[in-house]
């Protein structure tokens, strides 16, 4: 990059030119627009959910917020997960102008409205596709990156200067023109009256309804346009100096068209949530909300990985009976589990994952495990590990049970990657063999609790990077054990202090329990170990104590024991004394915690921050996006990096950056293992104090690795990534080590030679089989690891594949018949009419038929001997007018979706002169005219 074009893009980062802003303003942001779409049509769809079911519904207060919405919706639990997934729809959303700034297909400039419409549409199947296999994450992520272009349309083109009122929906439709697009020799723009922009556009493009969109460039003699060509505007862009000079976009209220901000803003309003809609009606309701994070129950997830070989049928009796349990006492209560999911392992098998919603199914499949296998002393235990990490939602907690060592350790560094990426929690079930002749035959209890340490090291080690727990027991104490999962199921779970010492050494730990906090308890892993716990009102009790009025109960098992505390409000300490290895967590109930990501200004040329998909960098000072959730007018004072194996602390300042979140600057980031923790008030009257802290722990490095590709793979098709590698520390041999959750083939550098301060790159090259259905979530991960091991990082992508599209067919409704006989009084009868739903003779036929408005019964059968022929009947009241199809066909990730609407243009009081042996024979588009009080409406979409 050049020194002139360096000093624009430092020019740019304080300007922001280009876009709907991306960070809070007074104008609207693509944050703005995007939160509040997701707020409304989430609202609808619960709305719906709720009428459907007959249900109440009560509309949030406005403006809507997140813990509105998930109360309105009745999963008041999820709010966090619902916040979570905004945050994460927003983060891709913003990505776009800090990777793709100068790409004109990503913000339809230069009128490169097909180009940007391809964007959408392709990325649309790709996030009906993942939805499809219930991979919500990859969804979200796509939707975000599609949101920003589709946005950037009516602040970009010229759609709200001739006058529309409405969204253009060819935008998300791929079979059909997307609008009248000036021709590249036609001019469009004059020059400005000064500043003065409002009437530069040429009065025929108004008046011929042509579309036309600014050009941008920021690189002075180099920039250029078509001669009478618009510009975008703005101080940055060189080529609103070039006549015609001026601007047409409408990004903010200072913009060229500023006068039209609202406008445009409003109207992206309107188009994202026509899209999310779209994927709305190709999803289901239920799964549209569970892809935006909203579920009922707990918002969490019960996830196994089990290992099945032959040793292990005492364990998985253990997880049976919990998993009974659970569903037994916690189905329909707001503690049931939002999704199920299991991965069994052995060698050399990994899978296959299942996540369910249901709790019944989930339990058949556990209750059908078999044990097989296990010859040898290893297990692929992180493999299987690795497969539910990439799987569960992101702060999830995992259980994996074994009674044997990791054979696949190479695998560690990833799965420290996607802990700390998906920030989850990962419990280690660890038991002693009673098979024999297995397990190197181990007959001395001493040597084999020596060994069964060092084989269960690995397992300790990322126990403790999650915050979780390794405990260690025999089969026949495994039972008592379980208790933990038990009490993990419970919703609303914060972390209040987690901390481990190894070697282990004599400490004060503290912690803070506050009004909102119930259930509060203490987790102790390790062996030989005594504590003194203080209450807030200072009276002690000693971990020999049995009588104390501290602990209301307590339970050893192996190396684990559970303390259940008291409710006392105020700073609790915990005075630990072992030379052992040892970990102490605090946890509680309470709906106020956080969300938080690791992020970086933008080196590009716009203003912002970009979320890390690395490790952040030592020594240096960095930056955190924190969310404060469960309460809508709290406020963080505090927000601090502590190192995890020492009290060493580093403060951060917070900027507001509204709607509960903060920007978090840090002078240093620690060089070792450290933890977040903020402190805040919680917004009543009294403002009381709270405290939490992250569970997972986390790294720095001086190693810096980036990656970017495309985001959707080919089944078949080689797919490169290309990568690079950067130290600020020792140079050498820096080991590579490439991997992904779907075991695809893999092709990478073993090694890279890096020199301090330069950038090396390398390729990694993967391929999906062709039998890899649509929607596969895969997620890869880039490992660089110095000489000697003595620092990492990682990136971690994740890619949707997506099959090569192939019907084009939508689907057809053909209303088959139609009676109705409604008197004057409407609830004394019914109306009724029967349909036939088809995917054509060259479709791959109709997945789903359902009634998306109307409070009737609706009935589907398929034709006999025509699989691909659905039959509808439907009834209601005549008092219920108003029914609503909508078909999706089994390449719905093509977005085929059909809407049959048929509206009754009757009152209650007044029937129709309607024959009751109305058939599809006087019934039909060329009938229409006859019928003028029954429409017939389809729609399809890209």
């Amino acid at each position: 990059m050049s020194s002139q074009l360096a000093q624009l893009c430092l020019l740019l980062l304080h300007t922001g030119a280009h876009g709907f802003g991306i960070l809070p303003g007074k104008s609207l942001s693509h944050l703005e627009i995007t939160e509040s779409a997701i707020l409304n049509v989430s609202v609808q769809v619960c709305r719906a959910l709720a009428q459907a079911e007959g249900t109440d519904f009560t509309f949030p207060s406005q403006p809507f917020t997140a813990e509105g919405v998930a109360v309105a919706c009745n999963a008041p639990k999820s709010s966090k997960t619902f916040r979570q997934a905004i945050t994460s729809v927003i983060l891709q959303n913003v990505r776009v102008d800090l990777r793709h700034a100068l790409n004109a297909s990503f913000h339809f400039d230069e009128e490169m409205f097909v180009q940007g419409r391809k964007i959408i549409t392709e990325g649309l199947q790709a996030v009906k596709a993942s939805n499809k296999q219930e991979n919500f994450e990859a969804a979200r992520e796509k939707l975000g990156e599609i949101l920003h272009p589709l946005q950037d349309f009516y602040s970009h083109s010229n759609w709200v200067e001739l006058g529309n009122k409405v969204p253009n929906s060819d935008l998300i439709r791929s079979d059909t023109s997307v609008g009248n697009v000036a021709d590249v020799s036609r001019a469009t723009c004059r020059n400005c009256d000064g500043d003065d922009c409002r009437n530069n556009i040429l009065e025929d493009v108004i008046a011929g309804g042509i579309l036309t969109s600014g050009y941008f460039g920021i690189v002075p003699l180099v920039s250029t346009k078509p001669q009478g060509k618009c510009s975008h505007g703005g101080a940055v862009d060189q080529t609103s100096a070039i006549e015609p000079k001026g601007g047409i976009n409408k990004d903010s209220f200072d913009a060229s068209h500023g006068h039209l901000h609202t406008d445009a803003a409003n109207m992206a309003i309107a188009a994202t949530s026509q899209l999310l809609d779209d994927v709305r009606g190709a999803a289901g309701d239920r799964p549209f909300l569970q892809m935006m994070g909203i579920s009922k129950g707990s918002g969490k997830a019960l996830c196994f990985v089990i290992d099945t070989t032959k040793s292990m049928s005492d364990d998985i009796e253990a997880v049976r009976t919990v998993t009974s349990a659970i569903i037994n006492t916690k189905v329909g209560t707001e503690d049931e589990p939002s999704f199920y999911i299991l991965v069994p392992f052995s060698d050399p098998g990994i899978g296959p994952l299942i996540k369910t919603t249901d709790a019944q199914l989930f339990r058949d499949v556990v209750n059908s495990l078999s044990v097989t296998g296990g010859g040898d002393d290893e297990e692929l235990s992180l493999s299987g590990l690795q497969m539910a990490l990439s799987g569960a939602p992101a702060n999830s907690e995992i259980f994996l049970f074994t009674d044997a060592p990791a054979k696949d350790k190479q695998l560690s560094g990833a799965v420290t990657a996607l802990i700390e990426r998906t920030q989850t929690v990962v419990n280690f079930m660890i038991t002693d063999s009673t098979v024999t002749n297995r397990r190197l035959r181990r007959s001395d209890r001493t040597q084999a609790r020596t060994m069964a340490a060092s084989d269960a090291q690995v397992y300790v080690d990322l126990a403790q990077a999650s915050g979780g727990l390794a405990i260690e027991v025999t089969k026949s104490e495994l039972p008592a054990a379980t208790s933990i999962i038990t009490e993990s199921s419970s919703s609303s779970l914060v972390t209040l202090l987690q901390a481990a010492r190894s070697p282990g050494k004599a400490d004060n730990f503290f912690f803070v329990v506050d009004e909102t906090v119930t259930n509060p308890r203490v987790y102790i892993t390790g062996r030989s170990y005594t504590f003194t716990l203080i209450s807030p009102k200072g009276e002690s009790q000693q971990s020999t104590d049995t009588s104390g009025s501290l602990i209301t109960a307590s339970q050893s098992v192996g190396n684990f024991q559970t303390l259940k505390l008291k409710k006392e409000v105020g700073q609790w300490e915990m005075r630990m004394v072992s030379t052992n290895p040892y970990t102490l967590k605090v946890i509680g109930q309470s709906p106020i915690d956080f969300l938080f990501d690791f992020v970086e200004a933008s080196l590009g040329p716009f203003t912002g921050y970009d979320a890390l998909d690395t490790r952040p960098p030592a020594g240096v000072n960095g930056s955190l996006m924190v969310t404060l959730t469960g309460v809508d007018s709290g406020t963080l004072t505090e927000a601090a990096l502590v190192e995890s194996t020492g009290s060493k602390e580093t403060k951060g300042v917070l900027e507001t950056q509204g709607r509960g979140k903060y920007l978090v600057r840090v002078e240093q980031i620690p060089s070792v293992e450290f933890v977040v923790r903020v402190k805040g008030q919680d917004g009543s009257a009294t403002a009381r104090v709270f405290q939490r802290q992250s569970p997972t722990n986390f790294q720095a490095s001086n190693v810096t690795i980036t990656a970017d590709s495309n985001t959707v793979l080919v089944p078949g098709t080689p797919f490169s990534v290309p990568f690079s590698v950067m130290t600020n520390g020792i140079g050498g041999n820096y080991t590579i080590r490439a991997t992904n959750n779907q075991r695809f083939d893999t092709a990478s550098p073993t090694q890279l030679f890096l020199e301090p301060g330069n950038s090396t790159g390398g390729t990694v090259n993967l391929t999906a089989p062709l039998n890899t259905p649509s929607g596969t979530d895969v997620t890869l991960t880039i490992e660089a690891e110095a000489p000697g091991g003595a620092d990492t990082n990682y990136v971690v992508l994740r890619i949707s594949v997506l099959n090569t599209v192939t019907d084009f067919t939508q689907p057809e409704c053909q209303l088959l018949g139609l009676e109705s006989s409604c008197p004057k009084n409407c609830s004394l009868s019914t109306w009724a009419l029967s349909a036939r739903v088809t995917d054509g003779d060259e479709g791959v036929g109709v997945e789903r038929v359902s009634l998306k408005q109307g409070n009737g019964t609706m009935n589907t059968s398929l034709a006999a001997g025509n699989g691909n022929v659905t039959l509808v009947s439907y009834r209601a009241s005549c008092c219920s007018p108003d029914m609503e199809l909508l078909a999706v066909d089994r390449r719905r990730h093509l977005s085929h979706v059909n809407l049959l609407t048929l509206k009754r243009g009757w009152t209650r009081n007044a029937p129709p002169p309607l024959d009751s042996t109305m058939t599809a024979r006087n019934f039909g588009l060329t009938a229409q005219k006859e019928l003028s009080h029954v429409t017939l409406e389809t729609r399809m979409s890209s």
